[in-house]
């Protein structure tokens, strides 16, 4: 008798694939995944993966290697996908945890690196010694990936990779120029762009509190150079967040919420709408008060509110889709807010990551705005340009999207190769 299995088993080998074993049993892809439970863009990540994965393989089983959640996060997760199993754990670890996860990588038919900027490549290493097929969805690499004295090395684990996706096309082009040979690499958006989750009940309820409207304020977050958390010093060279800021990089907080300011007030004087300051990360709630909201007059402070907790990437999802725009000088609340239909700014300082230039890679480039060199008129009048004519707005951000989503399509055909 054909089962159901057998039956689209048997279609989807004859259309050039199976996403089942010869036995009939569903292949597996482990996802590594949520980077943090402290950035809504590292939380975003998780979900907007497991939502396109779903999407176009929804015959296949697949699992996450979380590397950090709480139980805010995992609750979400599993109330939008209760199949998904999340493990814990090290690739080198002791514990019972760190067993199980070794486990599920060795049980899986294909393992997925999701979106990042991270350059550890012990997963790889892990993946090659077992014969383990791996990709890389959606993510950015600095230079020193394919350079220096571990260069080399790196550039075989990346030749060994069945695909690779660069969420932008910097990195893109850095890894071709390198030379490398894996079988598929082109571009392919951060994974957050799938993201669907929502809490309605608290986002409708934030705004009730806040006295926010539907599609009538516009939300700002500045990114300091300031700590990961109190006494935390960066690892990265680069110092994103750095535990000691220098006089220049203190100067560069200043003058850039200065920037926001100015454009808080212009929108407020020539709308009379409102704004939120909304967190991407947990560090900049005080900063963001500091730097941006108390120091505005009290005319203009009355129609700011300032958010005093910190939100999870559903909630935030809930109030972006109800946003007139995001104006964020991180990149995830913008991508959040695409994905619910919402017109984005981007300020960005390429210091914190070659990130940046994927909203250009989706045809957004007129509202990707280099922080330093853009005044806070040029901000305003990009900002007005939107209000203007918002129904073009709307129709740009569905443009944008529907490429991310055939982008999206084309890469999940590809790991549905791999797995076949």
């Amino acid at each position: 008798m054909t089962t159901r299995r057998t039956f689209i088993s048997a279609v989807t080998a004859a259309l050039g694939g199976s996403v089942f074993a010869a036995d009939g049993k569903a292949k597996t892809v482990l996802l590594m995944s949520a980077w943090d439970t402290v950035n809504i863009g590292d939380i975003g990540h998780t979900p907007g993966t497991l939502r396109v994965l779903e999407q176009h393989l929804p015959e296949v089983n697949v699992n996450v290697w979380a590397r950090k959640v709480d139980e805010r996060v995992i609750a979400m997760l599993k109330a939008r996908f209760p199949k998904v199993k999340i493990y814990r754990g090290d690739l080198t670890g002791k514990e019972p945890q760190d067993e199980k996860l070794r486990a599920a990588i060795a049980e899986s038919d294909l393992f997925i690196r999701n979106s990042g900027m991270g350059q550890d490549t012990a997963w790889m290493k892990h993946c090659r010694n077992l014969g383990k097929p791996y990709g890389v969805y959606g993510q950015s690499y600095f230079e020193t990936m394919v350079t220096g004295k571990t260069g080399a090395e790196n550039m075989e684990l990346l030749n060994a990779a069945s695909f690779i996706y660069t969420r932008e096309s910097r990195t893109l082009k850095m890894l071709q120029k390198a030379g490398v040979k894996t079988p598929v690499l082109e571009f392919g958006p951060d994974g957050c762009f799938g993201i669907d989750v929502r809490d309605e009940e608290r986002g409708l309820a934030t705004m009730k509190k806040l006295g926010l409207e539907d599609r009538k304020f516009i939300t700002v977050l500045l990114r300091t150079n300031t700590p990961k958390a109190p006494g935390v010093d960066d690892s990265r060279p680069q110092k994103l967040n750095p535990l000691y800021p220098t006089p220049e990089q203190v100067a560069d907080d200043e003058r850039r919420a200065g920037v926001f300011r100015e454009l808080i007030t212009q929108w407020v004087k020539a709308t009379g709408h409102k704004v939120l300051i909304a967190p991407e990360t947990y560090k900049e709630m005080g900063h963001n008060k500091r730097l941006i909201f108390d120091p505005l007059p009290p005319e203009i402070q009355k129609h700011v509110v300032n958010l005093e907790y910190f939100w999870n990437a559903d909630e935030a999802a809930s109030v972006f889709a109800r946003a007139h725009t995001v104006v964020c000088h991180e990149p995830h609340s913008p991508i959040i807010a695409l994905a619910n239909g919402t017109p984005i700014i981007h300020a960005f300082s390429e210091f914190h990551g070659l990130k940046c230039w994927m909203f250009e890679d989706i045809g957004l480039k007129e509202w990707l705005l280099e922080f330093d060199a853009t005044p806070a008129d040029k901000l305003f009048q990009t900002v007005m340009e939107i209000h203007e004519d918002y129904p073009a707005a709307l129709a740009k951000v569905k443009k944008a999207m529907d490429f991310v989503h055939q982008r999206q399509a084309d890469g999940m055909g590809v790991v549905k190769k791999v797995l076949g």
